[in-house]
């Protein structure tokens, strides 16, 4: 009975990596007309109109009661109206990460839109983020739990390997159970839920596995990828277009006089499963 070889990947998700052609990944494709009429984009910023292309001062901001009495504000580039909206957008996302180590990723994730042109963004608080959230997920339905069950219960304890012939054991095991995805309840302040949420693309990877009498030692690789980006149906929700944050994002990204690109924002880690005979 052949034993199972690893390296051995067994899970993918159905989306692929890399997916450029995902709808949260379109940039400059909307015009002034569509985002007012069809995402009720009219008030964006509090500080620049990047339709008009001037300064938004105290006086004209549409609830003043001076609004209109005194013209319209500076005139101003498209750069600069941007580079405005930008410093917003940073200084508003404060509000979804006021602690912990990950704090400082967003204002880095959306420095990194406007000046990477949608390269790819790696960070080791990322990957850190990653390796906390898979070992502190202590529940049974954890894709680490799992694992744990699924291995102890299948391994040739006298041959000391895992059969070939179970490899799809392995492999039906992920599916049912929850992946690490920054959904909780704490990552609505850590940053977290603001710079990654949901995930996109997972890769799991068995790179060895160790078995000493009654004991095993598996190291298990995680591939993480998700979209810096937001598609036509999360600025529709209530839950993001009530918030200047996503407003901003979401011109700055599908306004066609601005176009800034979303990217692929990458975690990997890798950890040590160790269970005994089942």
């Amino acid at each position: 009975m052949p034993a199972l070889r690893f390296p051995c990947t067994i899970f993918k998700t159905r989306k692929w990596m890399d997916d450029y052609h995902a709808s949260d990944m379109r940039c400059g494709d909307l015009s002034e007309s569509q985002l007012k009429e069809h995402f009720h984009l009219v008030d964006v910023s509090t500080r620049a109109n990047p339709y008009t292309l001037t300064k938004i001062t105290p006086f004209s901001q549409p609830q003043s009661m001076f609004h209109g009495s005194r013209g319209e504000g500076e005139k101003i580039t498209r750069q600069q109206c941007a580079a405005i909206l930008f410093e917003e957008f940073r200084d508003l996302s404060r509000t979804f990460a006021i602690y912990s180590p990950y704090q400082p990723l967003i204002k880095q994730m959306i420095t990194h839109m406007q000046k990477a042109s949608g390269t790819s963004f790696r960070h080791m608080l990322l990957d850190r983020a990653l390796k906390d959230h898979i070992l502190m997920d202590s529940t049974k339905n954890s894709t680490r739990s799992r694992l744990e069950e699924v291995i102890g219960k299948n391994i040739d304890w006298d041959r000391k390997c895992f059969p070939a012939k179970d490899k799809e054991k392995l492999k039906e095991i992920i599916p049912g159970g929850k992946l690490p995805k920054f959904d909780r309840v704490q990552d609505n302040f850590n940053g977290m839920g603001i710079t990654v949420h949901d995930t996109w693309a997972t890769h799991i990877t068995i790179k060895s596995l160790q078995i000493d009498n009654d004991r095993f030692r598996a190291v298990v690789h995680y591939k993480v990828q998700d979209h810096f980006g937001l598609d036509s149906d999360d600025i529709s929700k209530f839950k993001f277009n009530q918030f200047r944050f996503f407003r901003i994002w979401f011109v700055l990204q599908r306004y066609s006089q601005f176009g800034f690109k979303p990217f692929m924002t990458n975690m990997e880690t890798t950890i040590e499963i160790t269970g005994t005979r089942k």
